[in-house]
């Protein structure tokens, strides 16, 4: 009998869930199942740039338990990518992190992100993660 998952914590749900090569119809395609906890790993590590310890404490688990998960993902996303195969992303052992957000908006480049309350950072301190502008504005979440 195998041990039951722990648990993984992510900061949300994803908003898009589905990508797909363009110009190839959706049932002549194969699909490769993306976890949410996968997909919260290649956030973490890659997209934010955080150390893989800092990463693990983030979703609450060990080291280890984000590096089997990270590299699952990005065998996954890979394989997508090589063989054209489409992404799906749901399911996952995961419990949306209930901590309070902040969402930023660049206005360069339009890209919106959120980092959890009381970081010390004000929108001002900090730079764009996809562009590195610097023209970054606080939004609340009636504005997105």
């Amino acid at each position: 009998m195998t041990r039951p998952k722990i648990i993984r914590c992510v900061n949300s749900k994803p908003e898009v869930t589905y990508f797909k090569p363009q110009g190839i119809p959706l049932s002549s395609l194969c699909e490769i199942n993306l976890t949410i906890d996968e997909l919260e790993t290649i956030r973490l590590k890659n997209y934010e740039g955080l150390e893989q310890t800092e990463c693990a404490k983030k979703m609450k688990i060990s080291q280890s338990t984000f590096q089997r998960i990270l590299i699952s993902a990005n065998k996954k996303i890979a394989d997508a990518l090589v063989n054209g195969k489409a992404i799906k992303i749901e399911g996952g052992v995961i419990k949306i992190n209930k901590e309070k957000m902040r969402k930023f908006k660049c206005e360069r480049c339009k890209c919106k992100w959120e980092i959890p309350f009381g970081t010390g950072k004000k929108g001002t301190e900090m730079s764009c993660p996809k562009c590195k502008e610097r023209s970054v504005h606080r939004i609340d979440a009636n504005k997105q």
